[in-house]
């Protein structure tokens, strides 16, 4: 979930996030474009890094920006990453040619990244709606 919030503080933005009822300050989604086009990418192996993801998708002009997500303890790919792109036309191009192609020694699964579905005012809302319907959250 992310939230953004001003604050008069040092700190101008604050980002939260919501998931398995714990909620927290995530500020690495500040790197990334508010209103961009955002892919999944999965079954990333251990010898994937950002430079290999970004050659895979370098041929699609409004690529913004790319990460492998990584453990912060061992530093290990966690086997997954994100891929942003401006235009809509090639995020489309990307998750119908790249889906199934090797990055390093796997083929990747491309999925629609659901980082915005986390965002805690939208889960708050949504629970909100739950209740007064009578649905369990």
């Amino acid at each position: 979930a992310v939230v953004s919030t001003q604050s008069t503080g040092s700190k101008d933005k604050k980002v939260m996030r919501t998931a398995a009822g714990d909620v927290w300050d995530d500020p690495s989604l500040l790197e990334w474009e508010d209103n961009d086009f955002r892919i999944f990418v999965g079954d990333l192996g251990n010898e994937c890094n950002d430079e290999m993801l970004y050659r895979a998708f370098s041929k699609y002009p409004s690529l913004l920006k790319v990460k492998v997500v990584r453990d912060k303890r061992s530093n290990k790919t966690k086997g997954f990453g994100f891929v942003s792109f401006k235009e809509s036309s090639d995020y489309i191009k990307a998750m119908r040619e790249v889906n199934g192609k090797y990055i390093g020694n796997r083929p990747c699964k491309l999925r629609k990244s659901t980082w915005k579905d986390r965002q805690y005012t939208v889960v708050k809302k949504k629970n909100a709606e739950k209740q007064r319907l009578g649905l369990k959250i």
